[in-house]
């Protein structure tokens, strides 16, 4: 076995350890109590664009770990006091997320399946080649790539479960939206998303991504007010292990997974004003810390936004920051209701029936012009998302449930020679109501039915002090 434990330095560097440019550069934690090795790695492995610590033995690794995230350890066995594989094993027990190389100048068959057993990524013996090193590391940093795109895969695909990616509609509103679409779509400015809750908002954001030049990285959507205000942060940003109660490991945030794409936040109006100031900050700066640590990682990543909210009235009271909406409003883009959008919904009827037919196994309805007139007098409080689950449901009931979502309303205020002196919001709270009747009282249900939020559901009952 040689003696000599320093590696030998190659010119050569594999394709494999390359950085990507979809992912930021890895952060590499090298913990051997040999100077000359540490400071040997460090050089390597920055000079390739790696950000790299170096410590000379666990206690103080543990102690870096505690305020920093870290992608892979490269970690000598025989370490002063704790050994490198007793530490790899409670690193393990503790839900450390990352990858371990184990170095060593000893070792033998027994060590080997040991090491691997304890839950190593690779062993590498001594003297190495940075060669060696680098294609280790680019092992793990490919791993790495194909667990990001497989969970932003998964997201989107539990999203995008029924629907369709294409703008629907031939009405003068669609067309503005369109033009407008392609004109922003291909510069990296932030884009604020306006329109009322249902009207597609998500699918305007799609729209921006596949037409910019990002279309081939992740695309990655966080409904802010789907996930409470404890943790929407962490949500983002990612923690470490500890961070906070029932963070039992090291996590990456979307900014993480959105690296080189565009990150979506729906409902941004329900941000926490706390933070709002760090979001902003990340906007500014391209830089993100994850909760409970010190260190900021870069990030390359377009932010669009989204509200049904009024952003300028939740400034004025003291709801949103001024400075946040300012710097995401570079671009508006107000998605139309569908009530502004005439026939467009008898074509977006259409086109859900083709698409929930086939993923229902069931034959799809005939559209008549009763029906199509009934479609295009009706409100649509809910907009596209509320056609849907009417269509939805129809393909269920085998007919469409007119009299279940208040169409019939619409009909007999039309005979009482148009609205019948109801405002339209006076109409929409009828239909809400009837709905919520016709579900027991259920708002869970009649939000579901409505193709609205929970929390829009019970602001507009607030309103009324019902």
């Amino acid at each position: 076995m040689p003696t000599d434990p320093l590696p030998r330095d190659e010119d050569a560097v594999p394709s494999a350890g390359a950085k990507e440019e979809s992912a930021p550069a890895p952060s590499v934690l090298i913990v051997d109590d040999e100077e000359g090795i540490r400071n040997f790695l460090s050089r390597s492995l920055e000079r390739r664009g790696w950000h790299v610590t170096a410590t000379g033995s666990a206690e103080e690794a543990a102690l870096h770990l505690e305020r920093h995230c870290v992608d892979l350890i490269v970690l000598d066995i025989a370490l002063p006091g704790r050994s490198g594989l007793d530490w790899l094993k409670e690193l393990q027990g503790a839900g450390f997320g990352g990858d371990v190389i184990l170095i060593t100048a000893f070792a033998d068959i027994d060590t080997a399946i040991e090491a691997l057993r304890a839950g190593a990524a690779d062993l590498i013996l001594k003297p190495f080649r940075v060669e060696q090193i680098v294609s280790a590391i680019g092992r793990c940093v490919e791993r790495t790539r194909l667990q990001r795109e497989n969970f932003v895969l998964r997201r989107q695909l539990a999203k995008r479960r029924g629907a369709t990616d294409e703008i629907v509609g031939r009405s003068a509103a669609i067309a503005r939206l369109r033009a407008l679409i392609e004109r922003v779509a291909p510069s990296p400015s932030t884009v604020l998303i306006e329109g009322e809750s249902g009207v597609g908002k998500e699918l305007v954001a799609r729209a921006l991504h596949t037409r910019s030049h990002r279309a081939d990285r992740p695309f990655v959507a966080l409904n802010c007010a789907a996930v409470s205000a404890d943790l929407v942060e962490a949500e983002l940003f990612g923690h470490l292990r500890g961070a906070f109660t029932g963070a039992k490991e090291a996590r990456k945030g979307l900014f993480y997974y959105a690296h080189g794409g565009t990150l979506f936040l729906d409902e941004i109006g329900e941000l926490p004003l706390a933070l709002q100031s760090k979001l902003l900050r990340v906007l500014e700066e391209r830089r993100v810390r994850p909760v409970g640590g010190e260190q900021e990682l870069p990030v390359d990543v377009r932010v669009v936004a989204a509200t049904n909210r009024d952003l300028k009235a939740e400034v004025s009271a003291g709801r949103f920051r001024a400075d946040l909406f300012y710097r995401l409003a570079v671009m508006t883009l107000r998605v139309p209701p569908l009530r502004e959008r005439g026939d467009d919904v008898v074509e977006l009827a259409r086109r859900f029936m083709g698409v929930l037919s086939l993923r229902l196994g069931v034959p799809p309805l005939d559209i008549d012009a009763s029906l199509e007139a009934a479609l295009v007098a009706y409100s649509w409080p809910g907009n596209v998302r509320e056609l849907r689950n009417l269509v939805e449901r129809a393909l269920l009931f085998g007919e469409f449930p007119l009299e279940d979502l208040g169409l019939s309303v619409c009909a007999a205020q039309e005979g009482d020679g148009g609205a019948g002196g109801q405002t339209l919001a006076e109409v929409e709270k009828r239909h809400i109501l009837a709905v919520l009747a016709g579900c027991g009282g259920n708002r869970a249900r009649a939000a579901a039915l409505l193709g609205v939020s929970r929390k829009t559901l019970d602001r507009k009952w607030a309103e009324w002090g019902v």
